[in-house]
């Protein structure tokens, strides 16, 4: 399946704001994409859009649930929680990171506080983060161009990093492609079956290989389980049940937020989260381990929709550019669009930037499947040495961007831009 490659770098403090800043666990980090605007055109698979702002915008990793560092003001096993979280920053590149005495999640000091990295994401998750893969460095490609993800390059993901040291339980969703879900499926059996000291493996509990006795949060937050099952358990005793007798029908009770839908693969049926969870007096039990059933996203609300806005990055291209017209520049420079969508586009309120910043306001429409050659009155000039030319939509958003060198101006031939 192809992903979305998105080039930037991940975040893990904020200098300005140093307690304040985010707070990196096993499987989530904060990540500031080059081209923010790319983000909003992601697919939304629950209907909420993206939780991005100017300091960027959480990832979740794909395939993977790791021990919660911090979740409603409780956490898991404090060694494998933060055993997960400091592989998962060492693996892409942070060095001496130190947390606060006090704000045990925030980073007080690191040799870097961001770090170039990439991620392929296919959407955005019910809590407005990116569904990615994680990876150190930049990628050669394009930023927003397509990726297809085989098992050998998701092999290079933290995200299968993680999984094949035991530090994380599997957790697929049904967005996760079928070819990958099988591979990382064996990357976590292989990881449980070794079993090495330093994972989750060997003090896991509530799994198949034997219930877990839990009389309290206090209990619970000292144990290993597979996260998503203590996210149901933090809940249900914070409203007062003094045992599991009545767990089953409290799951039953929220189809949505607590029964996730399931698809059980060796049954080959659809069930949900009740039919793989034993519960009763102080002790529960997932009966399946979790690469055995595949989770189904948070249906989107009514009225809500999981496509991206009707224009997105992508949808009008900047495909050419004359920057050093015969005879004088001013006025005779011109901007290419192609509008790659059926449907006119409106470019009220639009307009053409550069690395100057200059601007070129916009008017008229682009038909669809045609192009429009923007003449340029003198507000926005093209560097003749080069230069960059942004396309930015009403909202603020920039829908494409290139950039050419001095190499390829050359007096009245335009230069076009391969796609």
């Amino acid at each position: 399946m192809s992903y979305t490659l998105l080039r930037g770098e991940f975040v893990i403090r904020y200098p300005d704001l140093p307690r304040q800043g985010p707070e990196p666990d096993g499987d989530t980090v904060k990540f500031l994409p080059d081209s923010p605007a790319l983000v909003e055109a992601l697919p939304r698979h629950s209907g909420r859009p993206p939780n991005i702002n100017g300091r960027g915008v959480s990832v979740r990793l794909e395939a993977i649930d790791a021990l919660e560092t911090h979740f409603a003001e409780t956490h898991q096993e404090p060694a494998g929680a933060m055993a997960a979280r400091d592989e998962l920053l060492r693996l892409l590149g942070f060095t001496n990171v130190v947390f606060w005495d006090d704000l045990p999640n925030k980073v007080r000091s690191a040799n870097q506080d961001s770090i170039r990295g990439h991620v392929l994401t296919n959407g955005i998750d019910a809590n407005g983060r990116l569904i990615a893969f994680a990876y150190a460095g930049d990628h050669p490609g394009a930023d927003g161009s397509s990726v297809f993800v085989d098992g050998p390059l998701a092999d290079g993901s933290v995200n299968a990093a993680l999984l094949a040291a035991g530090l994380a339980y599997p957790a697929f969703y049904a967005t996760l492609p079928a070819e990958l879900r099988t591979h990382l499926a064996d990357v976590s059996a292989a990881a449980r079956d070794k079993a090495p000291a330093t994972g989750i493996w060997p003090r896991s509990t509530a799994d198949p290989g034997g219930p877990a006795t839990v009389p309290d949060l206090a209990a619970a937050e000292q144990l290993v389980m597979w996260p998503k099952l203590f996210r149901r358990i933090v809940p249900y005793l914070a409203e007062g049940f003094p045992d599991f007798d009545g767990f089953d029908a409290w799951l039953r009770a929220d189809p949505v937020h607590r029964d996730d839908e399931l698809f059980l693969i060796d049954k080959l049926e659809r069930g949900n989260l009740h039919d793989v969870v034993r519960a009763s007096g102080q002790q529960i039990q997932l009966t399946a381990w979790p690469e055995r059933f595949i989770i189904n996203p948070d249906p989107a609300p009514p009225g809500s929709t999981v496509k991206p806005p009707l224009i997105a990055v992508g949808d009008l291209l900047i495909v050419a550019a004359l920057p050093d017209p015969v005879g004088a520049d001013r006025g005779n420079e011109s901007v290419t669009l192609l509008n790659v969508t059926p449907d006119p586009i409106d470019l009220a309120g639009w307009w053409l930037s550069d690395d100057a910043n200059g601007r070129k306001d916009l008017s008229g429409a682009v038909a669809g499947g045609t192009t429009l050659r923007v003449a340029l009155d003198g507000a926005l000039r093209l560097g003749n040495q080069g230069d960059g030319i942004v396309l930015v939509d009403p909202r603020g958003n920039t829908i494409d961007q290139v950039t050419y060198k001095a190499d390829r101006v050359h007096a009245g031939r335009t230069v076009c831009f391969g796609r």
